[in-house]
């Protein structure tokens, strides 16, 4: 086997070539897209033959064949109207069309790449041979439908993913936190644990919350609120429905009008749109009077449902939702103020993550230079607040990564990025600098010298979306929260009917010093009761027998530990208290 010395992207694509040749020949399939993704690759295709996880392995055999033959893998290049003519003598309807959207923009030449009999459109990068290929290093996943190109309106046609790292014992390291990540999957959890449902007679992406979920969830905002208080954060509420003038005047309308779902009135003929995001409504309330200077810096943080048409397919259980809320904070100072708000916001931040056991990363995203329609305000604008931004992180010596084009579309923003348990990143914490929303509402303050000046507005969040981030602490934990966040923190089992009074004085006691306590009072057995606590993970367990109505101790069996230990109930009492008290 010849060793690669070609980057994971460029093994990653020719795997994807190599699955589209190994279903050509076994099902005659039309080729889609199929590009290189993180961790792997897919390839969308059409084909008489409908697809099943069955035939993975047969799929995967014939794609270790190819590797085999050690193919050769050349690029050549065409002429657009001849390339089209090439993939349309194939049948290949659907690279044909992609080259024909290319000719519309203007392009003269399109680049194919050709292993054996196989050859497709395609930009690369690819190998120089399919046996640079280590034929034990990928696996064939799952099998899914897909749109063409992405929209409900066009065929829908098969979709195959696969993973791909440089070696077996990658590949399995991997497999491995795959198969805990399904253990952990929140919409698994979330059900068992009973913490949410969905309805479809509420709607597809509107998550509903049990007693138990809502109190995570609750915990969640409150210790948000606690960190952004500390740092001179006023909480306001604005409506969730709101005039398309307003939308109109933010950018909103002109970048996100298909992403906005539509509100009505009957006795009005204006639209309305329920808001994506709370910047527009902040600003209206900083204009609602004459600013100064001195009053800098003002900040407002808002908890309001928020409101996103996201299409039903990209919808997934907490983490991507049509209704949900943001930990969002929006503050306007004045330039000389900013890098103190910035390290106040990411101080916090820090805070909150070291608490919840997340490590991260900080990414600085700029706009794209070449597709500036994207984005409100002009290069000079930009330029400006990239350099600040970029010399803040600098100066406070925080290391970061960029990434071009990842923007907001009126500011370049600092992401911090998590790392959960499992290994895998999320983008949740944000700050976010914007020069533009200040000029387009025409928000001023009056500095000392008399004139009137736009103040900065900086865009923040500390753990961004509360259900989402809760979808991803239950997989972070897998199910079994730290005591402040546990929904129950004490359970007790009661043994016997006779055995409930005491149980039930006992909850009163825990309740009254603020712990959240349950009583099991079920007509099932000690064993049952038992294991279904376990399954429920709750950090402290009490069975209540007769010996133990007749001890001034309490048997204590912690989350994760078969056997139970002895202590005073005041001391345990004070021991739950201050494990909540600290967040540990």
């Amino acid at each position: 086997m010849k060793k690669t010395e070609n980057n994971l992207e460029a093994m990653r694509h020719s795997l994807a070539h190599i699955m589209m040749q190994a279903l050509e020949n076994l099902y005659q399939a039309i080729p889609g897209v199929g590009p290189a993704v993180d961790n792997g690759f897919y390839h969308d295709f059409d084909a008489k033959h409908q697809v099943t996880e069955d035939d993975l392995k047969k799929i995967e055999a014939e794609m270790k064949k190819i590797i085999k033959e050690d193919l050769e893998i050349k690029k050549k290049e065409m002429n657009i109207d001849e390339g089209i003519k090439f993939l349309q003598g194939k049948n290949y309807n659907y690279t044909a069309e992609l080259a024909e959207d290319l000719k519309k923009d203007g392009e003269s030449k399109i680049s194919f790449y050709e292993q054996g009999d196989f050859i497709n459109m395609c930009k690369g990068p690819h190998l120089k041979s399919t046996g640079e290929i280590s034929a034990d290093a990928f696996k064939l996943t799952k099998v899914a439908g897909a749109y063409w190109k992405g929209d409900e309106k066009n065929k829908m046609i098969q979709r195959i993913y696969g993973v791909a790292f440089n070696d077996k014992k990658e590949l399995n390291k991997y497999l491995e936190m795959m198969v805990e990540a399904e253990k952990r999957d929140h919409r698994k959890l979330g059900k068992e644990l009973d913490l949410f449902t969905f309805s479809e007679m509420v709607g597809q992406g509107m998550p509903l919350y049990t007693p138990k979920g809502t109190i995570i969830r609750r915990e969640i905002i409150k210790f948000s609120n606690e960190l952004q208080q500390g740092i001179g954060y006023q909480e306001v509420h604005t409506p969730q429905i709101n005039k398309a003038e307003l939308f109109k005047k933010s950018g909103h309308y002109d970048k996100f009008k298909d992403d906005m779902m539509t509100a009505g009135s009957n006795y009005s003929d204006e639209d309305y749109f329920l808001k994506p995001m709370n910047c527009p409504q902040h600003t209206q309330i900083y204009a609602s009077k004459k600013r100064s200077y001195r009053d800098l810096p003002i900040r407002y943080a808002d908890f309001a449902n928020l409101f996103r048409d996201e299409k039903p397919g990209e919808l997934s259980g907490l983490t991507r939702l049509r209704c949900f809320s943001q930990d969002d904070g929006h503050c306007f100072c004045r330039e000389d103020q900013i890098e103190e708000e910035f390290k106040n916001v990411l101080d916090v931040i820090k805070t909150a993550l070291k608490v919840y056991g997340l490590d991260y990363y900080v990414r600085l995203s700029f706009w794209d230079e070449i597709a500036t329609d994207k984005y409100l305000g002009d290069k000079k604008i930009w330029d400006k607040s990239q350099k600040l931004l970029e010399k803040l992180l600098k100066e406070n010596k925080i290391k970061y990564e960029t990434a071009e084009g990842e923007a907001a579309f009126y500011g370049p923003k600092m992401d911090i990025v998590a790392t959960d348990a499992l290994g895998r990143e999320w983008q949740i914490s944000t700050i976010q600098l914007d020069l533009n929303m200040p000029n387009r509402f025409d928000l001023t303050y009056t500095d000392k010298d008399g004139s009137e000046k736009n103040p900065i507005m900086i865009h923040r969040a500390i753990v961004g979306s509360p259900e989402r981030f809760m979808g991803i602490l239950i997989e972070h934990y897998g199910g079994a929260f730290p005591i402040w966040l546990s929904p129950v923190q004490v359970k007790l089992v009661a043994v016997s009917e006779k055995h409930i009074e005491h149980c039930e004085k006992l909850a009163d006691e825990f309740k009254g010093e603020d712990i959240r306590v349950e009583v099991d009072i079920s007509n099932e057995t000690v064993g049952n009761k038992i294991r279904k606590a376990i399954g429920e993970k709750v950090p402290y367990m009490l069975v209540i027998g007769d010996r133990e109505m007749a001890s001034e101790k309490l048997q204590i069996r912690d989350r994760g530990n078969e056997k139970t230990r002895e202590i005073g109930k005041e001391e345990f009492i004070n021991e739950v208290k201050n494990k909540i008290e600290n967040k540990e």
